[in-house]
């Protein structure tokens, strides 16, 4: 006996005419009380859970976007409170509930006492500062040692005496802070700083920052007057000789032993192949016998030198080495630059700018040791030069802790038309040459003994 049980159909398919007008017969499970497919009833537990959900959902974005634009409406105006203000309002608050609940009234009086400092601090708040504030710092650019000064000038642009404020300039890692009194309209008042210049580095200064607030320091507006500076401490340089950078000055290009069949350089003749550019054709020599010559030509090369310099901590003993690595790099590069002959200098994760002797100086104050790059020091000479011209010389910049293999490595990266010249860095050792497999390797200990050592190296 069978008997014909119809489901309630969904949306969906109450809006399809074939089920309509064809219910299916089907029988009843055996053990199953219910004979509708458990497939709808779990479609079914499903929409009735997002249909209770969606009120939920709909009022938890309302409230977030409502708390959203309450915190950013009110986040400028509790910037002021510091953290001791922010100790003090928490402390009143739960003083002033803790009374009032407790009916104690020492808490309560604590409680007006803190709300009535509150809010003759908030006073100190009144008022709009009228400044034009200028930070100039003299000279901008000095060598590690050197003295630079910085000076701030603050004038008051407005029609009223401005209040009496702090002026707060960052410096480096210190932080210079100036009392600034009251101003006529039209008056200015400068002040001077140090800058600390112990160190090669790039300083930043700035950026100004006015402060009002009160004595107590519940409450603190600042507001910023000027942007960051840059102070360049350039590392302690040698002057080499013209020559000394072991480059050929040259206004036609280096003859290299690549033959070639355009150039300068006139090598010997051979015999006319198809293809042959016929401005080459030496017709003398080949009316005398009868074939034709053309010209072969020696390829010539502009003087390209390229410094690798390794900043990696592992092959410096301390700081000292490092920094005395970055002097030798900028005085090889400087001389070079001021001889006119093209130069790269690459270094972990930088290419310094060349194109004159202040640029590589002052992106060799950026030079920052780093730790593990790469696996090997042959690995990171062939990825910083690979996109790199030809070089005619080679100068590799490191520390004393790099060996002998770790030089002809990278030696044997470039061509043997390459002259390669390694300077290991040793700090407070005396200076030396050696030759390993035809590889230079120039031992300095002091900035003072490049110009003697390179002299001999070339």
């Amino acid at each position: 006996m069978s008997s014909t049980v119809t489901t309630e159909p969904d949306a969906a398919v109450l809006d399809d005419p074939v089920e309509d007008a064809q219910p299916v017969d089907r029988a009843p499970a055996a053990g199953r009380s219910d004979a509708a497919p458990r497939g709808s009833r779990l479609a079914g537990m499903k929409r009735a859970a997002a249909n209770a959900r969606g009120p939920f959902v709909w009022l938890a974005r309302i409230v977030s976007s409502w708390a959203l634009w309450l915190w950013t409406t009110v986040k400028p105006y509790l910037a002021v409170v510091s953290g001791l203000g922010a100790l003090v309002l928490g402390s009143a608050v739960v003083a002033l509930v803790a009374g009032l609940l407790l009916g104690w009234a020492e808490l309560t009086v604590v409680a007006i006492t803190l709300f009535a400092a509150l809010a003759v601090a908030a006073l100190f708040l009144i008022g709009r500062a009228t400044y034009a504030v200028d930070i100039a710092l003299t000279p901008r650019r000095v060598t590690v040692g050197e003295r630079a000064i910085g000076r701030v000038l603050v004038t008051n642009t407005g029609k009223k005496v401005s209040t009496a404020t702090t002026l707060e300039v960052p410096v480096g890692q210190g932080l210079a802070a100036f009392s600034i009194g009251s101003l006529q309209p039209g008056a200015e008042t400068e002040e001077l700083f140090a800058v600390p210049t112990n160190r090669r580095a790039v300083i930043l200064a700035g950026p100004a920052v006015s402060i009002r607030g009160d004595q107590l320091g519940l409450f603190r507006r600042a507001v910023r007057w000027t942007d960051q500076i840059e102070l360049f401490v350039h590392p302690v340089t040698a002057r080499l000789h013209p020559t000394a950078a072991g480059l050929v000055r040259d206004l036609e290009g280096q003859v290299t032993k690549k033959i070639t069949n355009t150039d300068i350089s006139f090598h010997a003749l051979r015999a006319y192949v198809t293809g042959d550019d016929v401005r080459y054709v030496h017709w003398r020599t080949s009316a005398r016998t009868g074939q034709l010559m053309v010209r072969q030509f020696e390829e010539s090369r502009r003087s390209q030198l390229t410094i690798i310099h390794s900043s990696d901590d592992r092959y410096y003993a301390n700081d000292d080495e490092f920094e005395l690595a970055v002097s030798v790099t900028a005085s090889v590069g400087a001389q070079v630059i001021r001889d006119g002959t093209q130069i790269s200098v690459v270094t972990e994760g930088r290419i310094l700018k060349t194109h004159s002797v202040t640029s590589l100086l002052d992106d060799s104050c950026r030079i920052e040791k780093i730790l593990g790059s790469t696996a090997t020091p042959r690995d990171f000479a062939r990825e910083a030069t690979k996109r790199l011209p030809p070089p005619s010389v080679v100068v590799i910049v490191a520390g004393s802790a790099m060996e002998a293999p770790d030089y002809r490595a990278i030696q044997r990266l470039f061509g043997g038309e390459t002259n390669v010249i390694a300077l290991r860095i040793e700090h407070g050792s005396r200076p030396r040459v050696q030759d390993v497999a035809g590889l230079s390797i120039v031992t300095l200990g002091a900035i003072g003994d490049l110009p003697r050592v390179m002299a001999r190296a070339v």
